[in-house]
């Protein structure tokens, strides 16, 4: 898509909003991007003098926020801005490939769920609403331990419940879809399934992609953040927030506050971001 193609896209779509939902917009968009940005420089900011997230030596064990250390240090020593900001970094990695594997095997097959309907519509739907009643969090923590920890494993426990919103959504699209005059058009000029599901369906089925995949992500967020409290996300020498603040809790009595302060604001921050994101896409 050329820049023109873009921007004729995106200014219809502008005018369609409400004033109430362009600021959501504008700020969720804004937040998004601090954090993209904090991930995608973590590397080059430690290479311009910000502490490195795994080296602890050189400094005293929670210290309250400083000149030198703006947000403190944990009670290992580590450096909690720099841990904070490599946690953004932690964070994208496993929500993005979460959400991009539920949305990979969702799709297609609520598509062809919808689509063929049938024995086979059944039987994954069958499955899907199986899986859609478990909550949430308990089924990632099952499969977290199973698969144990890593970027990649941490992922595939929060697919697996993310799968069946897409294919849900997908699915009942589909079925509303399938039966409209283009379709029956296409069919009559000869177009098989996959044909029609590729060329014909598969744009008017991803325009309420944009308004789940940001809502899936800021739940992937606190999932997560809940899998490395518990001790089943990612591994200890990673930066990850929920684990920082599972590191960080037996300071609170003592007055060692911004240890949970920060990652807790952090966490927070993102997961607001995408939720007003969402919140503005839905009204397109």
């Amino acid at each position: 898509m050329s820049a023109s193609q873009l921007f004729s896209a995106i200014v219809p779509f502008w005018r369609r909003q409400s004033p109430t939902q362009r600021v959501f917009l504008l700020i969720g968009a804004s937040l998004v991007l601090v954090y993209a940005l904090a991930a995608l420089t973590a590397d080059w900011l430690v290479s311009w003098g910000l502490p490195d997230p795994q080296e602890f030596l050189a400094y005293v064990p929670q210290q309250p926020p400083s000149p030198e250390h703006w947000f403190g240090t944990d009670r290992q020593g580590y450096d909690v801005l720099s841990r904070v900001i490599f946690g953004a970094r932690a964070a994208w990695q496993v929500v993005l490939l979460a959400t991009g594997l539920s949305l990979g095997v969702g799709f297609p097959l609520g598509a062809l769920s919808g689509y063929w309907g049938g024995k086979i519509d059944k039987l994954l739907l069958f499955i899907m609403d199986t899986i859609y009643t478990l909550p949430g969090l308990l089924l990632s923590l099952t499969v977290a331990f199973v698969v144990g920890r890593g970027v990649v494993n941490a992922a595939i426990a929060l697919t697996i419940a993310y799968i069946p919103q897409y294919y849900r959504v997908i699915r009942n699209h589909t079925i509303t879809l399938k039966n409209e005059v283009f379709v029956e058009a296409a069919r009559a000029l000869g177009a098989g399934s996959f044909a029609i599901l590729i060329r014909h369906l598969s744009g008017h089925l991803s325009r309420n992609l944009p308004v789940l995949f940001s809502v899936n992500s800021a739940d992937a967020v606190l999932t997560l953040a809940g899998l490395g409290f518990l001790g089943l996300g990612l591994p200890p020498q990673v930066p990850e927030w929920g684990h920082e603040l599972a590191q960080a809790l037996d300071g609170l009595p003592t007055g060692i506050w911004w240890t949970t302060l920060f990652p807790g604001l952090a966490m927070t921050g993102l997961v607001v971001g995408l939720s007003l994101v969402s919140e503005g896409l839905g009204e397109s």
